[in-house]
């Protein structure tokens, strides 16, 4: 995959790990970073006027060390003196980009005028990033969604206004805010913001959950890379295998059971290392039952992981679930067939297609974003 510059920001490969709330915290993006194959990670949306303030869940929202380069920082907000405040701020503590959340449908950051409300007055939207654009050196770059709804796809003439700003980058999730995460991702939508721009490049968003969608997309749309979010719970590895697909056009096998717990047991130890053992076991909770989609039968991992309250709780619902695990096996510890987890579909429409078709097999994480 060729590389794509983001102003001065380098990124290659051109797949990023997109903002989830209440997930792409530090643990999670050391442990993508250390499967290999991205090129930058975003942190969680945070509200610009809690850095300011220096809240402490905002900052830790955006805590980060040495192995946990490039890092973009995502915030949300519709104060210019705010945003222009909170990207300054940012810029000081040596993040390589800053993205402004033009995409986020819950209630609380619509209403203050953040999130995909921005997309609803572009003279106003423009003239703030504007203002970031110039009060900084590091690229700023913008994550939206089509529009606020079928009717009102202003996706195409806000990337356009946008780019004429100076943003390094658009972002785009190919649904609108009134779908939320329900029914399916419009690739020829996508491919209008792409056309739209002249100067930027565009990477799509939603629903890629496998290096074939990736690849899809990428080929749909003509977009010059792709940011993924809940495909990287399904699959951890999914930039590698991704960039390992689209270099050489070859699939490579699933993870093991065995790496799978591998990652897992990884993933762990960093959450009680950035949060400590009570809260991060209590934060774990929702996270391990992401790993056990791809593990075939699960339902006795996932009755224990909800009550660990200690990493010595974790282990020993390991080893027994290892070991309930055994009848869904062959001899060389794989699963049998009709154990299998299915391979994941696609979940894209294009040309002549509604955008809204029904959707099948994408849920959305449980925990802060509840209601996206």
């Amino acid at each position: 995959m060729n590389p794509v510059s983001l102003g001065k920001l380098v990124v290659e490969p051109p797949l990023l790990l997109s903002p989830l709330a209440g997930y792409t915290n530090l643990p999670f993006r050391r442990v993508i970073r250390e499967l290999g194959g991205v090129g930058l990670c975003t942190t969680d949306l945070v509200n610009a006027r809690s850095l300011l303030e220096k809240n402490r869940k905002a900052l830790k929202l955006i805590e980060t060390s040495a192995e946990d380069t490039p890092l973009a920082v995502q915030i949300f907000g519709s104060v210019p003196t705010e945003m222009i405040g909170a990207a300054r701020m940012l810029e000081d503590l040596g993040v390589a980009s800053v993205d402004v959340n033009m995409g986020c449908p819950v209630k609380k950051v619509v209403g203050v005028g953040g999130g995909s409300a921005m997309m609803t007055e572009l003279d106003r939207t423009a003239a703030l990033v504007r203002g970031m654009v110039e009060a900084v050196q590091i690229p700023i770059t913008c994550k939206m969604r089509l529009g606020w709804d079928e009717a009102n796809q202003t996706a195409p003439e806000l990337a356009l206004a946008l780019e004429q700003t100076g943003v390094a980058a658009i972002m785009v999730h190919g649904r609108t805010r009134q779908q939320g995460f329900e029914g399916t991702v419009n690739l020829a939508g996508i491919r209008r913001v792409v056309e739209a721009v002249r100067t930027i490049p565009v990477f799509g968003n939603g629903d890629i959950t496998s290096p074939h969608a990736a690849k899809v997309m990428l080929e749909a749309t003509g977009c010059a890379g792709v940011s993924i979010g809940r495909g990287a719970f399904y699959n951890p590895w999914i930039f590698r295998h991704t960039r390992e697909y689209l270099e050489t056009g070859i699939l490579p096998p699933e993870p093991s059971f065995a790496e799978r717990l591998r990652v897992m047991n990884r993933h762990l130890d960093l959450m009680l290392e950035v949060f400590g053992e009570a809260l991060g076991c209590v934060m774990f909770r929702k996270v391990g039952p992401w790993y056990a989609k791809r593990f075939g039968p699960a339902s006795f991992f996932n009755k224990g992981i909800v009550r660990i309250a200690t990493r010595e709780d974790y282990v020993s619902l390991v080893e027994k679930y290892v070991t309930w695990r055994r009848q869904f096996v062959d001899e060389k510890d794989e699963l049998l067939p009709r154990y299998a987890p299915a391979a994941m579909p696609l979940n894209f429409v294009d040309v002549g297609e509604p955008a809204a078709a029904t959707r099948s097999t994408i849920p959305v994480p449980a925990g802060p974003n509840d209601l996206w």
